[in-house]
């Protein structure tokens, strides 16, 4: 079901690419206010993880190379992706969010806990505007400009893209200077983010809510409404 979302089969050398970026993704130490805090959340755990060796470095992109559908998420988790070293993996957003794509028969199972879990995704390539966990969740605007050229090579690698899920008006906002480094067409004004908003381009841009547990837990992103957000994104990948 899922490959009927992609546009070709793309070569073995693109995963093999993913690959090489990636590792270099994961050796980055260019904002020291993101190497000291994601460290230091790695040293001092809270309590319930203090047996686990936490990954405390920059975390890269996770799924099918050849997807059709790419979401974009603002950053690394602190006791999540920043534990477990794959993004949205190891907390609720990526609870919320794996059960979601698990129901739309993109994700292998409905949970995701660990690297070495057995989770495969179909279709669909998850990303990070920002590749460390930043303080309060809130990202500097130098630090998201000093990662943007990660978010720049894996988006042009990943070929077979038609749709960007982003998830938030960071991510949103972090694809739209993606298209204008690239010299991509991009409308002006620049389109506004909002839940199920739309901008049309190759790849296409689609809106919806973080997946967090402020909007999970009080009813302003329910799961109904990202089932919504995975059914358009199908749609606009065929």
């Amino acid at each position: 079901m899922a490959g009927a979302l992609r546009r070709r089969r793309g070569p073995p050398r693109e995963g093999v690419a993913l690959r090489v970026l990636h590792d270099e993704i994961t050796e980055c130490r260019r904002c020291p206010r993101l190497v000291a805090w994601r460290e230091r959340v790695a040293r001092v755990k809270v309590r319930r993880f203090l047996q686990e060796d936490y990954w405390g470095r920059p975390v890269p992109g996770f799924g099918d190379p050849r997807a059709a559908i790419v979401i974009l998420g603002l950053a690394p988790g602190a006791h999540g992706a920043n534990r477990t070293g794959r993004a949205f993996t190891g907390d609720r957003s990526g609870d919320f969010l794996f059960a979601a794509l698990h129901r739309a028969g993109l994700a292998s199972q409905p949970t995701s806990v660990s690297r070495g879990d057995g989770l495969t995704l179909d279709g669909v390539f998850i990303s990070l505007a920002l590749r460390c966990a930043p303080p309060g969740n809130a990202p500097l605007p130098g630090e998201l400009r000093r990662c943007a050229p990660f978010l720049d090579r894996e988006i042009d690698l990943l070929v077979s893209a038609k749709v960007i899920v982003a998830l938030g008006a960071i991510a949103w906002n972090a694809y739209l200077l993606h298209r204008v480094r690239q010299g991509k067409p991009t409308p002006r004004p620049a389109p506004k983010f909002g839940h199920g908003a739309t901008a049309f381009g190759d790849p296409a841009l689609l809106g919806s809510f973080h997946v967090s547990q402020q909007n999970t837990q009080t009813g302003k992103l329910t799961a109904e409404m990202f089932d919504q957000v995975l059914a358009q994104a199908r749609q606009l990948a065929r």
